[in-house]
Order: structure tokens, then sequence, then C-alpha cells
């Protein structure tokens, strides 16, 4: 299965996140996440959309950050990751030499409520 492959209605998205389904349009209407929609106008969340919402649902409920402080999050989480994927890059072509910068930056994901490998 593909990590952007719409695969759940909103009832079941939200089910999933424990979330009620507004809490889910309002973070679509702040551009944390941006639903396929079916021919009817069913939105349909894919496995990626999923977990950049329990970020989202993480930051706000454990970490008390507003939802400008969560755009924020969300932004330093993707430029982590890209930084991540050189350093590991570099790592493995230096016979592992940088793998501490790759645990630093998996400490810093991790704070942010998300894994290193999920975009």
């Amino acid at each position: 299965m593909r990590q952007n492959e719409p695969l759940y209605v909103i009832s079941v998205a939200a089910r999933l996140l424990e979330l009620h389904p507004q809490t889910l349009r309002k973070y679509e209407r702040e551009g944390f996440v941006s639903p396929s929609r079916t021919a009817g106008n069913l939105r349909l969340y894919s496995s990626s959309d999923i977990e950049r919402l329990r970020q989202v649902k993480y930051l706000v409920e454990r970490r008390g950050i507003n939802l400008s402080g969560v755009q924020l999050a969300m932004d330093v989480t993707r430029r982590l990751r890209g930084i991540r994927r050189e350093v590991q890059s570099l790592s493995d072509r230096n016979n592992g030499r940088l793998d501490y910068l790759v645990r630093e930056i998996d400490a810093l994901l991790e704070l942010l409520g998300t894994s290193p490998d999920v975009e």
C-alpha cells in the first residue's frame, strides 16, 4: 500500500485519530492536509494524511502549541527530514561517520511528535 493512496473517508479518519470530523475539516482549512476528493466530493485521507494529522494532534494536545505554532513545527519537520536524508546519504558514503547527526535529527523529530521516516 502506498503512503499517499487515498483510503479513508472522514468518519473513519476521525475515528482512527479520535478527533471530531469538524476538527479534521478545520485542520484542512489550516492547510495541514489536503485530502483527495471523490466524484461525489467526499474527502479521502491517505496514510500520509493520517500521520500528519497525528502529529498535529500531538502538538496541539500534548505540547499545547497553537495552530500557528503547529504550522511552524510542520515546516521544521519537513526541513529536518530533508536534512536527515542528505546526512544519511553522506553518512552511508563515509562509512557511517555522520551517524550522530542522524541520531540528533531523529531526536528533534521525536520532540516534534513524528518519526523520521514518515512523509
